[in-house]
């Protein structure tokens, strides 16, 4: 963490960065700014870095990879370092040609874990894909004392994306998702229902895409009586809107009891995981010690919410078994 002075210091060297000026009397020129401004603000990080190379030779420290894809569709991958002091981006590579391979996602992260030094390392966190899956076990077989763990927050994802394959839950996300997007796409349909929900918006975004469907959802049944009544309003009827195909098939779900049945079930199935999501992804306090407990509270709340009834709830448990057993059951969660 920055002291004060010190975060006035960054945020001014910043400013003068990407401003090119000190004040309004002393402006500063090309060369002050790529000469000596440069190696003032190239020296100042290395010393912030420093104070992290320091922290994570007396405690030790996790590394952790982030895989994403930029707007030239390459495939990149991020490298950080997480210590008692917070987390410092270290590197960046561009994995297109070898993302897919599981020997060569292990040479990197080996190469890393050399680069930091392997006695500094306690964990390494990497996305769940089969690829890092390979290349963890590779490394915990090279490296038996550091713990290699798939990312808590993208396995729940998966989870919730597996429960969004089952039909009935695919159905109701599909026809949620063209009930929104109707609405958000058509000013005038938009107007008339914030009038009947007080401006409430429909769509609420979560930390994950499939947290995302499922706020959405939530939302959509909390609004349930309004959307209602605003389809069966004379304003919705009488407008050019209600007599356009797409007015009519958006028209047809809100009125649909099958549909909001479904939306109670996607909630009922899906809720607790988004629970466990929100505790994992909560940089406040670390969740690593809570997820075994969060995860059985879910299965009991899932349990709960279909009142015991096992046939309305197994394919659900069948898709939280898989992934956790592959996946999230580690030693380190025990700790």
């Amino acid at each position: 963490m920055l002291k004060g002075h010190e975060e006035e210091q960054m945020k001014y060297g910043c400013l003068i960065m990407s401003n090119g000026w000190t004040d309004r009397k002393n402006r500063t020129s090309y060369h002050d700014l790529r000469v000596p401004l440069l190696k003032k603000e190239l020296q100042y990080t290395k010393y912030m870095l420093k104070g992290h190379e320091e922290e994570q030779m007396k405690y030790g420290c996790l590394i952790m990879s982030n895989g994403w894809t930029d707007r030239k569709n390459r495939t990149l991958i991020n490298f950080l370092v997480n210590c008692s002091l917070g987390t410092m981006f270290v590197k960046s590579i561009d994995a297109s040609e070898f993302m897919k391979t599981g020997d060569k996602v292990y040479q990197f992260l080996n190469s890393f874990v050399e680069k930091i030094g392997e006695k500094n390392v306690i964990q390494v966190v990497t996305d769940n894909e089969s690829n890092y899956v390979i290349a963890g076990k590779l490394l915990q077989t090279t490296r038996t004392k550091l713990f290699w763990t798939p990312c808590a927050a993208h396995c729940l994802d998966l989870m919730l994306q597996d429960i969004g394959k089952i039909p009935k839950v695919k159905k109701v996300i599909q026809r949620g998702i063209k009930l929104v997007g109707y609405i958000y796409n058509h000013s005038m349909t938009l107007n008339i229902i914030r009038k009947f929900t007080s401006k409430s918006e429909l769509v609420k975004h979560g930390v994950t895409r499939f947290a995302t469907t499922f706020l959405t959802l939530q939302r959509l049944h909390k609004q349930k009586v309004n959307l209602r009544r605003m389809f069966t309003s004379n304003e919705w009827l009488e407008s050019r809107a209600a007599k356009d195909p797409k007015g009519k098939k958006a028209t047809d779900i809100v009125l649909m009891p099958s549909f909001w049945n479904d939306v109670v079930y996607a909630l009922k199935a899906m809720g607790p995981i988004v629970r466990v999501l929100r505790l994992v992804d909560n940089e406040k306090r670390p969740a690593m010690s809570y997820i075994y407990e969060a995860m059985d509270r879910a299965k009991k709340a899932i349990q709960k919410a279909f009142n015991g009834k096992e046939e309305k709830y197994k394919d659900i448990f069948a898709i939280i078994d898989r992934r956790w057993d592959c996946q999230l059951h580690h030693p380190l969660h025990a700790a």
